[in-house]
């Protein structure tokens, strides 16, 4: 009995605090308002989303059958090849929500669907370099030379003529189309059809190439003096990252040259010192012009061709008594506003612009993969990636490995992790001093090693023919190193098929991707990135 009491006390306290509200309501009067419980929207719609759940079935994905222009990881955000969206048309994109963290290991694809380069698939029936205007002594020696090059690119066969003519040339083409021999060409003609100086030197060439990086001028040299050495021109190269003194020591050893070919801040010491004289040019070169005409280089360059005799028209070309220098520009990005930098330089009324139609374009024949990761995850992913390519290589030959990263710290300490983990790689920063640097990238060309570990350097022009997969361990922070970075695969006369993967891991990495897909499904070229010009080359009917 005694236990009970307590109980009873307790009911009946509870069902007094039960009924004291409604009495209290009860006893108020009719004009006093009633509480209100509110309850949030957002659970609401919660709960509105649970009932319609129960009541519906789990929607099948309709899978279209045929080649795909984009695959996800999810299904339902696969685009077909045959398929193109609008330009207002809204885009399912596969990176819409990778600014979540919950968007963690989601991935797409933009699918390869040509085999060949734009650049030798958008050409004029039955064209040949001989029908461009060349001698035969300069077909000749880019017979000997290059074997295996047999037909003009699309870009060679618009350029070549009207700098025959004594036109001043602006090429915007993609990356890897040729432009190299497009402006060596006709200007070692033009070098052959002019009068030698009676006392040649390295002090006073006939023709410049002007290039923003030691590795491009090695390369643009190598290729010049393999055809100047059939038409008994000489080609000499001037790079940077030496004091005054071993300059001129330099200059002293080099030969006789016809060619120079220097980077902006070399030549712009030896001029500064009176150690070259451009007074004898017949042509300048600006090759990666809109890297040349950057902020960076910029004032060097306005110095170079300041101190440059550039015609103002083609007949004074051709003037015995005083000939002036033809200028070409050539670069595979031109943006938005190139024309206020072009007037610095030259009048942009004077300039034959030429441009591809895939100018600023995602490349077709290129398989490009973005990987949503977290910054601690995108280690493991290389060295996965690394080694699955290593044990493809020991079953069949396979290509080489280009790793980029944005900064020379990053360079070195992947370095380091990937000598961890036994890979063999050769590594290539801006801040190596110049004995280091000579050569890595001629190394990597030979086979010496696979992988290569690099910064932006190592994108801009550098011919890579045998590079099978470029991956963006940092995401490039423009959309103009992106292009440059994927030009080192998918190049005119590659042999392998070339491939893409970038790591994604900031959300200004995510902005970017997502003008990457949007301008992929839609088949347009990058925002940003519309240049001026006009005059572009005629696609295939």
């Amino acid at each position: 009995m005694a236990s009970a009491r307590p109980t009873r006390r307790l009911l009946s306290l509870a069902v007094r605090l039960l009924l004291e509200p409604r009495r209290n309501i009860a006893v108020r009067g009719s004009d006093e308002p009633l509480p209100v419980v509110r309850i949030p929207r957002a659970l609401q719609r919660r709960q509105q989303q649970r009932q319609s759940d129960r009541g519906s079935f789990p929607r099948p994905v309709l899978v279209r059958p045929g080649p795909l222009l984009v695959s996800a990881r999810r299904p339902e955000l696969n685009q077909p090849a045959r398929l193109t969206l609008g330009r207002w048309e809204c885009a399912p994109l596969a990176s819409r929500g990778w600014k979540h963290r919950r968007s963690r290991r989601d991935h797409f694809s933009i699918e390869r669907v040509q085999q060949e380069a734009p650049a030798l698939t958008i050409l004029s029936s039955g064209g040949s370099f001989v029908d461009l205007g060349l001698e035969p002594r300069v077909l000749l020696a880019l017979q000997e030379a290059a074997p295996e090059v047999v037909r003009p690119t699309s870009v060679q066969s618009k350029t070549i003529p009207p700098l025959l003519r004594g036109r001043h040339i602006l090429c915007a083409a993609e990356t890897g189309s040729g432009k190299t021999l497009s402006y060596l060409l006709p200007l070692f003609q033009r070098l052959l059809s002019g009068a030698s100086l009676d006392s040649a030197s390295s002090t006073s060439p006939r023709g410049l190439v002007l290039v923003p990086s030691r590795e491009l001028a090695e390369q643009v040299q190598a290729v010049a003096q393999s055809l100047g050495r059939y038409l008994g021109l000489q080609v000499i190269q001037l790079g940077g990252g030496l004091g005054m003194g071993k300059l001129k020591q330099q200059l002293c050893r080099l030969p006789s040259a016809d060619v120079l070919v220097a980077t902006p801040g070399a030549l712009w010491k030896a001029l500064k010192s009176q150690l070259i004289s451009l007074q004898h040019l017949s042509f300048i070169v600006l090759d990666e012009a809109d890297t040349l005409l950057d902020e960076s280089f910029l004032e060097l360059v306005d110095y170079i061709l300041e101190k440059s005799p550039i015609a103002e028209s083609p007949a004074e070309l051709k003037d015995p008594f005083n000939p002036k220098a033809q200028l070409v520009m050539v670069g595979a990005t031109f943006p938005e506003g190139v024309n206020q930098l072009l007037s610095k330089v030259t009048s942009p009324d004077s300039l034959t612009t030429i441009t591809s139609s895939k100018l600023h374009c995602i490349m077709p024949h290129v398989r490009q993969t973005f990987m949503r990761l977290k910054g601690a995850e995108k280690v493991t992913e290389l060295v996965q990636i690394l080694k699955q390519h290593d044990k493809t290589n020991k079953t069949k030959p396979s290509g080489t490995i280009l790793v980029f990263c944005n900064s020379s710290s990053t360079v070195n300490w992947l370095g380091y992790i990937l000598d961890d983990h036994k890979i063999q790689h050769l590594r290539l920063q801006g801040q190596m001093p110049a004995s280091m640097r000579a050569g890595i990238f001629q190394s990597f060309q030979r086979g010496s090693q696979d992988i290569l570990v690099c910064t932006d350097i190592a994108s801009r022009g550098l011919d890579s023919v045998h590079v099978e997969l470029v991956v963006n361990y940092d995401f490039p922070p423009t959309l103009q190193d992106y292009i440059h970075r994927a030009g080192r695969v998918g190049r005119v006369g590659s042999e392998v098929p070339g491939t893409i993967i970038s790591f994604v891991t900031h959300p200004w990495d995510v902005s970017l991707v997502q003008k990457i897909e949007l301008a992929a499904r839609r088949r347009r070229s990058l925002p940003g990135l519309a240049s001026s010009v006009k005059d572009s080359l005629p696609q295939q009917a």
